[in-house]
């Protein structure tokens, strides 16, 4: 059991295994290849340069499996949460699905981007909301300045989305809760490192993740099973 107190400041981070437990294949995991091309050949910006339409094909596929996933209990569990800490709680994910948001929760930072989400390549028109499935074969849109739209996604590369807030809400979390994530992947496998010496440090995951020696405590198990009944709050 894992005691929250209402002073305590919260900060989440969701990987891919969260959203695994929704049916949703991890990103290296769609086949390890796609069309006997690597993950890295079609989620870079030098695969957009080179390949436009086999990369908008590769994120459509994705938007499609996504749009058929359901929010598992570990969702609705951390959307409750943020009822209760407002403020508080912060929830990082680094998955680009949206069951974060279908299962209630109304402010998660996606540093990764967001599979329904599009932006010009071009200019400097803010990501919008495109719940277009493009069943394939489909035309790749331009944007009014004549650029291309692209999936609203950071590809390797590319720096992640909203760091600056990020690394504030670690520098001010009392208890940090991974959940789902390999702990392999930077920068996110660095922020457990960052909060040892002021916060409590969980994780929850069916695996131990590589950067287990930073967390204090390791819950191995489906999060769906384990996060509803993980939490005592303390009023």
């Amino acid at each position: 059991m894992l005691t929250i107190a209402r002073a305590d400041r919260v900060f989440i981070l969701t990987g891919a295994g969260v959203s695994a437990e929704s049916g949703i294949p991890t990103f290296r995991g769609v086949g390890g290849w796609w069309r006997d091309h690597r993950i890295e050949d079609v989620a870079s910006p030098h695969a957009w340069q080179r390949d436009r339409r086999l990369v908008w094909e590769f994120y459509a596929m994705r938007r499609r499996v996504a749009s058929e996933a359901k929010p598992n209990p570990a969702h609705f569990t951390l959307a409750s949460l943020e009822r209760d800490f407002e403020e508080r709680l912060f929830v990082c994910t680094q998955n680009v699905d949206d069951l974060h948001e279908r299962a209630g929760s109304r402010k998660v930072v996606h540093m990764h981007g967001e599979l329904f989400k599009s932006r010009c390549d071009t200019c400097s028109r803010p990501p919008f909301e495109d719940t277009n499935l493009y069943e394939a074969p489909a035309e790749i849109p331009r944007c009014e300045c004549g650029g291309w739209i692209r999936p609203h996604i950071c590809w390797f590369g590319e720096v992640p989305f909203e760091l600056d807030g990020i690394y504030s809400a670690l520098d001010q979390c009392t208890l940090f809760l991974a959940i789902g994530t390999s702990g392999a992947v930077e920068p996110a496998a660095s922020f457990a490192a960052q909060v040892v010496g002021h916060a409590r440090t969980v994780y929850l995951g069916l695996e131990k993740p590589s950067n287990a020696s930073n967390f204090r405590d390791c819950h191995l198990g489906k999060a769906g099973e384990i996060l509803p009944g993980l939490f005592t709050i303390l009023r």
